[in-house]
């Protein structure tokens, strides 16, 4: 039985480099799946799943459905927007309504820190954090570090700059688990107002000048400018942001070394990457998007208990 340290997956944090191994290996195993002409297995055909997004989200959704119905699972997709969420009720009440109709698994995007965490204690299906505020987004972490061992080999010894809005990004927080687990070297990059004050008690290097930081990795993860999560301005405008934090092919082709290039989406175009880089053979972007569903394939299935 081939099953995860943890009953759930709340975070990069609260896992294993163990367990962080098995789900890259199993994804292995669903890639070669869903690049089949029949892309669909029943290993999760007596799973029901509930998709429970509080947020707005386009490709995590999507990636969550997808990987499911290439399981075979019975899927439940609830969205806050539609729901009697609206009408005051609790997210306690909400998801024990979802459990009384017998769902096994509970995929949660929430606005709130900690909100999936605050439900394993309450519930017994098994969950998994698909982001929560600006704390953590583990398996948007996992295919990130999944798709770099796919184009490098190996993530161990690696350098792994990841720049822009570090400070509203769960992303950043949960890649930089993953990373320092798996044996990268990780340097966060960005204007100093976007850079968390204590951010380099999590051992990573600190850089405010991109070209320093580009010159030092081997992997760019670029993030995009969190307008939404952002209550003042933290710099003058997105024309300046871009001038001194824009990545473009230019940039690239100046580097002394060929590096790789990521993003997870949604890209603003002209803002932390020129649409020339963002297309250009340094990028492995779309590569991220194809490898999300054999990553979240294999959480599933793990978390399951399914037998390999």
């Amino acid at each position: 039985m081939s099953r995860l340290s943890q009953p759930h997956l709340l975070g990069i944090k609260n896992i294993t480099p163990d367990d962080i191994e098995l789900i890259f290996e199993t994804a292995d195993n669903f890639k070669e799946v869903i690049n089949r002409p029949i892309k669909k297995v029943p290993s999760l055909r007596d799973v029901s799943i509930a998709n429970i997004f509080f947020e707005n989200s386009t490709r995590t959704r999507l990636s969550f459905e997808l990987a499911q119905k290439r399981l075979s699972a019975d899927v439940i997709n609830f969205s806050a927007s539609t729901s009697s969420v609206k009408k005051g009720e609790t997210l306690l009440d909400t998801v024990n309504n979802i459990l009384a109709m017998k769902v096994d698994m509970i995929v949660m995007r929430h606005a709130s820190v900690g909100a999936p965490h605050f439900l394993s204690k309450h519930i017994k299906a098994n969950i998994i954090n698909a982001g929560d505020g600006t704390h953590e987004h583990p398996t948007q972490a996992l295919l990130d570090a999944y798709s770099i061992r796919e184009k490098l080999k190996t993530v161990k010894g690696k350098k792994v700059a990841i720049i822009g809005d570090i400070l509203h990004s769960r992303v950043a927080l949960s890649n930089i688990f993953a990373l320092k687990k798996l044996g990268a070297e990780v340097m966060v990059c960005g204007p100093p107002t976007l850079l968390p004050k204590f951010i380099s008690k999590l051992g990573v290097k600190v850089e405010w000048d991109l070209q320093k930081a580009l010159a030092w990795c081997d992997v760019a993860n670029v993030l995009r400018i969190q307008l939404e999560r952002q209550q003042i301005k933290y710099f003058p405008s997105l024309r300046e942001y871009s001038l001194y934090y824009g990545i473009t092919k230019k940039i690239l082709d100046q580097l002394k070394k060929e590096i790789v290039v990521m993003h997870p989406g949604p890209i603003n175009r002209g803002v932390e990457l020129s649409s020339d880089a963002a297309d250009s053979s340094h990028a492995i972007i779309l590569d991220q998007v194809e490898n999300g569903v054999a990553i979240r394939m294999a959480v599933m299935y793990l978390l399951a208990g399914a037998t390999a």
